[in-house]
């Protein structure tokens, strides 16, 4: 059994199990958990015609993960368009291809990962729990539909009150299962997870809840559980270039990846530890571009920045959680609490030259404004290509790359969480939702979900908005 390291140093004695890390992921100084080392991949060939659910499988017995449970949590992927391919890959246009990770039910990425944690997660619990969630607008969709209608588990969902597009809203607002709480905050993205953190760590609410027999996790990409699914697919996306016969076994590629909060990067750099035949991982970030700053100069510094809203609202983050076990892989615990430190109580930290050396030995970035990323998907809609804004940006960063490797770009949501923006793009029109989508289907070769058409059907039913410190008093007084 594989036991866990943690971020900002070791708990004496400890012995955290991944049942242990999905139940309870906020881990001592309040760093999060993580394998110690990833053991190098197995021969891709003997990967390379397994379905999805039994390379999942197979990887995770190699990491030493426990399975318990996990043949009933793959399960969750026959609900998605083709069971036997949940993230199939398609072509873009020349070098460049798609990963299609949003054929779940709420029709973005993070249903790849929290579908079968949610049913892995019932798996595993025996009393009552609560569980937090903090979205930019994807993973509080994922997280319901993953848990609604669950007896002993409660979640409630934070979300910045104008940092969602409208049918992100409506996947939370319309949801009715008595197990769902779903608050709006007067704030964006970074005050939603940063409330989230500080309830993990809140000795007082932790306390009170006990008192109930009620314990307290989380859905976030803080839960390493979350982050062992995100490995998979970067995995199934390359083998499936393979069969397609666009590359050869062991060619390297590269990964283009829009990024927030860095878990779907992180599942690249985990995947490319183990031997993945990645050249590197290429991030790439909105007018927001902390991560761009990062990566080339080794500097994170939220000091004086100021959270922007942009066309590509999923990836409004400034403080990116999951790049603080990037640098537990590469430095260790002792200089990741310190970089950490310094985060906390500077807004800032820097790397040494040769730490920026070794972080860019796995990673590059670059960035895109808002006309750009518009002007990209009005270019590619001339090609009856519609892509969503997160991947317009992914796909303008793309193009800056050497041409010498083919390209897949990970695509994060369906168009039709963003239509007005992609209908504005290609004919400079403004629209509801429900305009765009019927503009958007009148014009190009699309189909839409049902999880999603049926959502203007609904009554929504809308909370009051909160500032962040009612919180706790509001899930408190919900939980009576």
């Amino acid at each position: 059994m594989q036991y866990f390291s943690q971020t900002r140093g070791e708990e004496q004695h400890s012995q955290i199990t991944f049942k242990d890390s999905i139940l309870n992921p906020k881990a001592s100084f309040g760093g999060l958990y993580t394998l110690s080392s990833f053991k190098k991949l197995p021969e891709l060939e003997s990967l390379l015609f397994l379905d999805y659910a039994n390379l999942t499988k197979r990887i995770f017995s190699h990491l030493e993960l426990e399975l318990d449970g996990l043949d009933q949590a793959l399960q969750c992927y026959q609900s998605f368009d083709d069971p036997k391919n949940p993230a199939p890959i398609s072509h873009l246009l020349g070098h460049y291809y798609l990963q299609e990770l949003y054929h779940g039910p709420s029709r973005a990425f993070k249903d790849m990962a929290l579908q079968p944690l949610g049913k892995l997660f019932a798996h595993y619990t025996k009393g009552e729990y609560l569980l937090l969630s903090a979205t930019s607008g994807d993973t509080g969709p994922a997280t319901l539909e993953s848990f609604k209608g669950m007896k002993n588990i409660r979640v409630v969902c934070l979300y910045p009150e104008k940092g969602t597009s409208d049918v992100q809203r409506l996947q939370m607002s319309t949801q009715n299962a008595e197990n769902l709480k779903v608050l709006p905050i007067i704030g964006n993205f970074d005050d939603a997870q940063h409330a989230l953190k500080t309830l993990l760590s809140d000795a007082s609410f932790l306390h009170t809840l006990r008192q109930k027999g009620i314990e307290v996790s989380a859905s976030n990409s803080v839960n390493f559980g979350r982050i062992a699914f995100q490995i998979i697919y970067h995995i199934w996306g390359y083998l499936s270039l393979v069969r397609e016969g666009q590359i050869s076994l062991g060619e390297k590629i590269y990964s283009v990846i829009p990024s927030g909060n860095f878990g779907n990067a992180l599942g690249a750099f985990y995947a490319k530890l183990m031997g993945l035949p990645l050249h590197k991982i290429i991030i790439a970030s909105n007018p927001n571009h902390i991560l761009t700053d990062f990566i080339q100069s080794g500097i994170y510094d939220i000091s004086h920045r100021s959270l922007l809203q942009t066309r590509s609202p999923a990836m409004d983050i400034l403080k990116s959680s999951n790049v603080e076990r990037v640098l537990f892989a590469l430095f260790g615990s002792q200089r990741t609490r310190e970089l950490m430190h310094s985060l906390d109580v500077q807004r800032s930290y820097a790397l040494t030259k040769e730490e920026l050396r070794c972080l860019r030995e796995h990673f590059d970035a670059g960035f895109c404004d808002d006309i750009t990323c518009l002007e990209q998907i009005q270019t590619l809609a001339k090609h009856s290509k519609i892509i969503d804004p997160h991947t317009a940006i992914a796909y303008a960063v793309a193009q800056t790359l050497n041409q010498d490797s083919k390209i897949l770009i990970c695509s994060t949501a369906e168009w039709s969480k963003f239509s007005p923006t992609i209908a504005y793009a290609i004919n400079g029109k403004k629209y509801g939702d429900k305009e765009a989508i019927k503009f958007l289907l009148s014009n190009y070769p699309l189909q839409l979900s049902t999880k999603i058409s049926s959502l203007f059907e609904k009554e929504e039913n809308l909370a009051p908005s909160i500032p962040p410190s009612k919180i706790k008093e509001t899930i408190l007084q919900w939980i009576k």
